[in-house]
């Protein structure tokens, strides 16, 4: 006897989706201690490793800092919003470990999430004008719903949207198309077998481009995938 075809339902498949882009508060920072840490001529925000809003209403973020560690210190003991802090120092790289007092706008975000259920995929990002970039993971719809619920007082620049990719896919998906193109033909010419089998120039000759544009492509390349794969 024929059997009726499974209604769609939760163990359905579907690609997940992901909207990348930078999110910029109108005050410089999600919250009175990022402000401060934004501000301060001694100390730079490198990423936000995590950030978790808690059931009393507080909040529990990692940050990735560098700079002034004694001035880092003062911020935690000074700040009001700080409940508890801690700290861990490599060199001028500080990873500090804050419990805050969250703010109104740090719960709207953290509340939208929740609401249109998206993962945050961590870490973010700081840019040279204060912004936060990163990446959401969800649906096409719930990303859609997301973005029309943020607060008025960030701003949003969308840089991406597309089929999200496990981590090891996507620092080759980061990559310029040019980029790409470059590192797989380095690769099939033998350019980061040791020893060497091509040069810059082998690569030009097979693109059709300048061995001094082959160069600048690979020293790019690199840069984005040792950042990647580097501890931090």
């Amino acid at each position: 006897m024929p059997h009726d075809a499974p209604a769609p339902g939760r163990g359905d498949t579907h690609p997940m989706r992901y909207a990348r882009g930078v999110l910029l508060p109108d005050e410089g920072g999600l919250h009175p201690v990022d402000e401060l840490f934004a501000n301060d001529p001694d100390v730079t925000r490198e990423l936000l490793r995590s950030i978790s809003l808690l059931e009393d209403g507080t909040a529990a973020v990692l940050y990735q800092l560098v700079g002034d560690i004694d001035r880092i210190r003062e911020v935690g003991e000074t700040s009001p919003e700080v409940l508890d802090y801690q700290l861990s120092a490599t060199g001028a790289t500080v990873t500090v470990y804050a419990h805050i007092e969250a703010s109104p706008l740090l719960t709207e975000l953290m509340g939208v999430l929740r609401q249109h259920e998206l993962v945050l995929d961590m870490p973010l990002t700081f840019t040279e004008d204060g912004g936060l970039r990163g990446a959401v993971i969800g649906s096409d719809e719930t990303i859609r719903n997301a973005a029309a619920d943020l607060p008025d007082s960030v701003a949003i620049h969308l840089e991406g949207i597309g089929e999200y990719e496990p981590e090891d896919r996507r620092v080759f998906a980061s990559l310029t198309e040019r980029q790409q193109e470059t590192l797989l033909t380095a690769l099939d010419l033998g350019y980061y077998e040791v020893p060497r089998e091509a040069t810059h120039q082998d690569i030009a000759d097979e693109l059709g481009r300048t061995a001094a544009t082959v160069g600048e492509h690979l020293r790019r390349i690199e840069r984005t995938v040792f950042r990647e794969i580097a501890p931090r």
